[in-house]
């Protein structure tokens, strides 16, 4: 430590203290700086003591109230305290085995009381407590405990792992409900735009059946204007037939086409234009009603 003792003076350091005694007895604490001495009169120097804070790390194995077997490790930061180095000095052989000694004795009184899960929640109460005990018991001889800190908290491996098994569960249960939202949000969506494109497609071909009526109408009224004679019927009928030497040459020039009609031929044509002339008739009662 730099400190220089001989028979006449002696240099202390700065952040340490020395112990004086004359004839084996404790006379005084020396401050840092020079002091002289009289060996002649039984001085010398008895130590040096060190004031600045020093640490002191401590593991322990316990056992929780949930009967898991965990390891703590506590860092204590103490110091002499220079008014009463004489007590540090004197009263104490071994103070890190003292120390040692009373955080293992608060510790496993502690933490038996307290489950797994309580002791990682509430850490900062086990070392307040180990603090305030060191605190009350240690100052007595001469020394102050600055900080109390819970470094660490080791369960057993199998622990760590069935804690790792249960989180990882919690997870994925979180992430199905998530995904059955999700997926629920999206069947919902599919539903509604499937609603939506019906919608349209009826409006549609509502706007088209009514287009063609509208073009049948118009066609009629022309045609029987046109050609004296003529009644409506008869102007049906010859559409009807127009379309369906149409619709035999469509289906003819298409040779992939498997499209049969039952019962085929043009004798039926009448009973179509009938079912159609009967449907728009019954449509046109229904508009006016």
């Amino acid at each position: 430590m730099g400190n220089s003792c001989c028979c006449l003076c002696m240099c202390v350091d700065q952040a340490s203290i020395g112990v004086i005694e004359k004839w084996g007895r404790f006379q005084r604490l020396a401050e840092p700086g020079f002091h002289f001495l009289n060996p002649c009169a039984g001085q010398w120097v008895a130590g040096i003591l060190s004031t600045r804070i020093q640490s002191l790390d401590v593991k322990i194995e316990t056992k929780t109230k949930d009967n898991v077997f965990v390891h703590l490790v506590c860092c204590i930061q103490y110091r002499v305290v220079k008014a009463n180095a004489d007590d540090a000095f004197y009263e104490l052989q071994n103070p890190k085995e003292q120390i040692q000694a009373y955080v293992f004795d608060v510790v496993r009184a502690l933490v038996p009381r307290m489950t797994l899960d309580e002791v990682f929640e509430q850490k900062g109460e086990v070392a307040k407590s180990v603090l305030e005990e060191l605190e009350k018991v240690m100052r007595e001889y001469g020394y102050s405990i600055e900080h109390m800190l819970m470094v660490d908290i080791i369960p057993d491996a199998s622990v760590r792992k069935a804690m790792n098994e249960i989180n990882a569960a919690q997870r994925l249960q979180l992430a199905n409900v998530y995904k059955g939202e999700a997926e629920k949000v999206l069947q919902v969506k599919r539903a509604e735009a499937d609603a939506e494109a019906k919608f349209l497609g009826g409006v549609g071909v509502a706007r088209q059946r009514q287009a063609i009526t509208d073009g049948l109408r118009e066609n009629i009224l022309n045609f029987s204007h046109k050609v004296e004679g003529t009644s409506s019927k008869e102007v049906m009928d010859l559409i009807m037939v127009t379309q369906y030497f149409d619709t035999i040459k469509d289906l003819g020039n298409n040779s992939k086409n498997t499209t049969v009609f039952l019962p085929h031929g043009p004798g039926h044509i009448r009973d179509i234009s009938d079912q159609i002339r009967n449907g728009l008739l019954e449509a046109s009662a229904a508009k006016v009603d």
